[in-house]
Formats: C-alpha cells, sequence, structure tokens
C-alpha cells in the first residue's frame, strides 16, 4: 500500500486515471479473445451481424498404402507363357488358332483382377514364348508390350526370362537324349551365357517399364519348381539327378531375377521416384504339387505322337497351379514392397 501511494502520488490524480484506463482496456481485450476465436470472423452492418468460421486448418498430407498404391490407377499384365496362362484351358477360346499369345481364362491375371477394384480398369498382354526382346518391339503380330503401360497404371505383373534363357530347349534336351548330344547337365555353359545376357537385357526391361509407368508397382514374378526330384528314379525320361540339376538352374534364374528387380527398385529410391520394382518369390510355390505328385499344379511331359513334339502345355501350370500364384501375388499386392512408397493423398 505504501509503495501504490507514492506511484499516485508521482503520476498525480490524470496519472492515475489513465493508467486505470489502460487495465481496463486490457482486461477487455483478454476476455474477448476467446470469444472471437469461438465465434468466428464477424462482419457487422448496423443491428445486423453476419458471423463466418474461421477457415479449417488443413491436414498435413498422409502417405498412402501400399494397396492404394497399387489399386488407383489400372492393373497391366505382361510377361512370358506362365503370366498368359499356357497349360490350362478351360473354354474354346483358350485353344482358338487367332489366340496367338495364348491368353488363357485360367491365368492368374483374371483372379487378380477380380479381386481387387483397380480405378482405371485391367489389360491382360502377357504372351506365351515372350522374351525381353518382344517385351519391348512385340510378337506374333502384337504390339510391344511395353506399348500398353502409361503414367495412368499403378500395378504391372510380369514374368520373363525363361525363354531367355532358353529352358524350352534345355528341358527338350533332358527328355530326349540322342546320341552325340549333350544331354541334360550338358547344356549348362550355354545357360550360363544366357544367363549374362539376360542380366543385361532385364535391367533394360525394367527401365523402360518404370519410365513409361512411373508410379507403378511393378511386381516381377520368379518361377516355380517343378520337380519333387524324389518321385522315382526317372519322371519324363529325366532322371533324379538331371531334375535336381533343372530346379538347380531354375533358382540360379530367380536369383538373378531378384536382383536385377533389387537394383531397379534401387534405383528409384535414389531418384527418389513415386513407384517400385518389387521381386515375388514362387520358387517353393508348387512344394508338395510337382509334375507327377498326387495334386499336381503343374503339367508333366505331353507329346502330339502324330507330329512327334511336346505339346505347349508341357511343364507349365494347370488350373490349380495358376490360382495358387494368384494367391501369391495378391499377397505381395498387400504387402508392398518393404519400404516407403513416395505418394501422399
Amino acid at each position: 500500500m505504501v509503495r501504490w501511494g507514492r506511484v499516485r502520488e508521482r503520476l498525480g490524480r490524470r496519472g492515475t486515471a489513465v493508467m486505470a484506463a489502460t487495465a481496463v482496456i486490457v482486461l477487455v481485450a483478454v476476455i474477448a479473445i476467446p470469444f472471437s476465436l469461438s465465434d468466428g470472423a464477424r462482419r457487422c452492418k448496423g443491428v445486423n451481424c453476419v458471423t463466418r468460421p474461421w477457415p479449417a486448418i488443413p491436414s498435413p498430407p498422409r502417405p498412402i498404402t501400399a494397396l492404394e498404391a497399387a489399386t488407383q490407377g489400372g492393373y497391366v499384365a505382361l510377361g512370358d507363357s506362365y503370366s498368359s496362362g499356357e497349360g490350362a484351358y478351360a473354354v474354346a477360346a483358350d485353344r482358338a488358332v487367332d489366340n496367338r499369345c495364348h491368353r488363357t481364362s485360367q491365368a492368374f491375371y483374371h483372379l487378380v483382377a477380380e479381386a481387387f477394384r483397380f480405378a482405371r480398369g485391367t489389360a491382360f498382354w502377357a504372351c506365351s514364348g515372350a522374351t525381353t526382346y518382344s517385351v519391348l518391339h512385340g510378337k506374333s503380330g502384337e504390339p510391344p508390350q511395353t506399348d500398353q503401360i502409361s503414367r495412368d497404371t499403378s500395378l504391372i505383373t510380369l514374368s520373363i526370362g525363361g525363354n531367355d534363357a532358353g529352358f524350352s530347349h534345355v528341358l527338350a534336351g533332358c527328355v530326349v537324349k540322342l546320341p552325340f548330344s549333350r544331354g541334360c547337365q550338358g547344356q549348362g555353359p550355354e545357360i550360363t551365357q544366357r544367363f549374362l545376357a539376360l542380366r543385361v537385357d532385364l535391367k533394360t526391361v525394367l527401365d523402360k517399364i518404370v519410365e513409361k509407368a512411373p508410379v507403378a508397382r511393378v511386381i516381377v514374378m520368379g518361377y516355380p519348381r517343378i520337380f519333387s526330384e524324389v518321385s522315382g528314379t526317372s519322371l519324363d525320361n529325366i532322371s533324379i539327378e538331371d531334375q535336381q540339376w533343372l530346379n538347380g538352374q531354375a533358382r540360379e534364374l530367380n536369383e538373378l531375377i531378384r536382383q536385377v528387380a533389387g537394383d531397379a527398385d534401387r534405383r528409384i529410391v535414389t531418384a527418389k521416384g513415386k513407384g517400385s520394382v518389387e521381386f515375388a518369390d514362387v520358387y517353393s510355390a508348387f512344394a508338395g504339387h510337382e509334375i507327377a505328385s498326387g495334386d499336381p499344379y503343374v503339367n508333366g511331359l505331353d507329346v502330339d505322337l502324330l507330329n512327334l513334339v511336346a505339346e505347349s502345355r508341357s511343364f507349365h501350370p494347370n488350373a490349380s497351379g495358376y490360382q495358387h500364384l494368384a494367391e501369391l501375388i495378391d499377397a505381395q499386392i498387400k504387402a508392398g514392397p518393404g519400404r516407403p512408397i513416395l505418394q501422399f493423398r
């Protein structure tokens, strides 16, 4: 009280009044601010007052999920016979002469297309016998498969490399053992050379796909092991030792595809790209269901005796096999690449 009296004496009556008025103004302002913030900005004309709410603060964009990234655009299935559905036929169109790419009604593409809702639809362009070259340049009178994708494509499935490695010829050499031929395992050096070329050619294919569909998730599928290695001493004239060797070559092919796909994805990450390249490992997909098992997921050797040639269905999945491959692809679509996808919503 003594201090306040001294202040009042120094300020005098007029100064004390000014100080009191200032305190009142500050108090009114403090009380009014919360009401102003809660009621919004007021624009008054005479006795009428219009209240407008404060603009909402926008939420920060969130990373989209792997499934959202895959389904926000279109799905396109590319690749060779393991994507076209070769070996599984249910309707006449599957075997029609004008079905030059042998795209069948049992291919895993149909099951994947039905499992998810793709905002921009789906397309089926895989072609039996396709190589990395034909994916880029066309085959059987059809345009390049890479021409069927665009910036609106959000999911691509691809199986490729088996024909580049010459596996159909290798299998033929294992089945038909002619005098003076290299037989089965004698083809190893040639396969090694083909693998070296495939490593370069597959990189070119993936780079082209990423260029044309920069936001797409590209799921590159490997190949399943088709021999059990234990079903007797011989299968389709292929010995247990040759079965083991063939499965080993398939494993090496899968590892090559895995490495090239991984390198392609790392390039996307380095460039801060929006898409991904993912490897779907299906090597053990047919475990317990190999050729000649009690419930096979893959066809054995089927020979056209009239022309003495192997039917195209030979050593390809049947309908059950493609259904199981579809389940693995579905799981990969949901799981994602195992890293953040640089797309936001």
